[in-house]
């Protein structure tokens, strides 16, 4: 059996190192939302500007509903890293949800804010299992599932 599949939590050493990467993804997904909001913005400008017809005014208004997805799965990806965050302070990090197991440190790094094992990832049904979601019984994005 490793080492890793007795312990019941990472060291304080290893929540630091965990720590320095979603600061440093943080930072640079608050950033990009930054950018995102400022291209938005210059792009309601633009439209008001030209507030008679324009032909291009469908392409405005795709541009503006992509970079309004965009910020929201921005948005997300920040709010759940400062979930992650606040695991590591609580001491919970990278403790697996479903299994209550150790999530492995190279899922970890590669997905920071995860909350599932890989174990546990496999047992969800995946996206073509799943019904579809008709339109009038859509509620909202589902927070269960960071990944």
């Amino acid at each position: 059996m490793s080492e890793e599949s007795i312990k019941t939590r990472y060291s304080d050493a290893e929540l630091e190192e965990f720590k320095a990467l979603i600061e440093k993804k943080l930072a640079e997904s608050r950033r990009e939302f930054d950018r995102l909001r400022e291209t938005l913005n210059e792009t309601n400008e633009n439209h008001d500007l030209n507030a008679i017809w324009n032909p291009d005014e469908s392409s405005d208004l795709g541009d503006k509903e992509y970079l309004t997805m965009m910020m929201s799965r921005q948005a997300k990806f920040i709010h759940n890293l400062e979930m992650a965050m606040g695991r590591i302070a609580n001491k919970t990090y990278g403790i697996c949800k479903v299994t209550s197991k150790l999530i492995d440190k190279r899922r970890l790094f590669a997905v920071p804010h995860t909350t599932l094992s890989i174990e546990a990832k496999r047992l969800q049904p995946s996206q073509e299992d799943r019904p579809p979601v008709r339109p009038d019984s859509f509620s909202g994005p589902a927070e269960d599932d960071p990944e």
